[in-house]
């Protein structure tokens, strides 16, 4: 079954209207005739409405409401990804899979080893693309909230922007052992918010791992492998998805 996003604004006591490129995608795309089912979630409050589309016109789509229920596709904790800019298109990669593996919102972060540097224009093209991908991917995987990626901060901002998260944490070839690591994962409870730094492919520099260890990131293993920076985002998210799935 097909999932779309409105605002709270567009749902009405028995009907939605979809507006916007998923008309476009409704009536030329997918085909859609009066009578198929879909699913629509509110991006407010993540509630999920089981409709029945009852008229399809050039700039809107309605849909009755059939039911409404709280959706449980989300997990029990927030999950803030700060993700170093990795070089080419792998962001859009990692937006996806953390997107689909639950992420709560994608923060992209300029390092010092960082190679690519957005300036202002470019960030904002950048930007608009990644959230579309978000986008897609919460369609794609049933979530009810559509994950936002925030503007491009430095290290420092990022730490900062992550003060408010109960549980930080900062993959590090020199942490200690995984049974520290087990027992800080473990230490994570429903409701938390837990924030995961991912360097660039440069990883990170000694002064940066100096300064979360100051604002109290923990640092943690993968284990004894090196791993890609597309691929340490997506096993730490996995780890905790694991841990934390009702």
């Amino acid at each position: 079954m097909y999932h779309f996003f409105v605002t709270q604004e567009q749902i009405g006591e028995k009907e939605i209207r979809i507006t916007g490129s998923d008309v476009n995608h409704i009536r030329n795309v997918l085909r859609m005739t009066p009578g198929v089912q879909i699913s629509v979630s509110s991006r407010e409050t993540g509630v999920e409405y089981r409709c029945e589309i009852s008229a399809i016109e050039e700039d809107c789509v309605t849909a009755g409401i059939m039911w409404a229920q709280e959706a449980d596709t989300e997990l029990p904790v927030k999950i803030y990804l700060f993700q170093g800019l990795p070089k080419g298109d792998k962001m859009e990669f990692i937006i996806q899979k953390a997107v689909e593996l639950g992420a709560y919102e994608i923060i992209p972060v300029a390092t010092k080893r960082a190679v690519v540097k957005l300036d202002g224009k470019k960030e904002a093209s950048k930007r608009k693309r990644w959230n579309a991908i978000s986008e897609s991917a919460a369609k794609q995987s049933k979530r009810t909230i559509v994950p936002e990626v925030r503007q491009v901060m430095s290290f420092r901002e990022a730490v900062e922007y992550a003060s408010s998260c109960r549980v930080k944490l900062i993959p590090y070839e020199l942490a200690e052992g995984m049974e520290k690591t087990k027992e800080v994962i473990a230490g994570i409870r429903p409701g938390d918010s837990v924030a995961v730094f991912i360097g660039p492919e440069g990883g990170f520099d000694e002064a940066e791992i100096s300064c979360a260890a100051e604002a109290g990131v923990v640092p943690v293993t993968l284990g004894r492998r090196i791993l890609r920076t597309e691929t340490a985002g997506m096993t730490m998210l996995s780890v905790l998805m694991f841990q934390m799935e009702q």
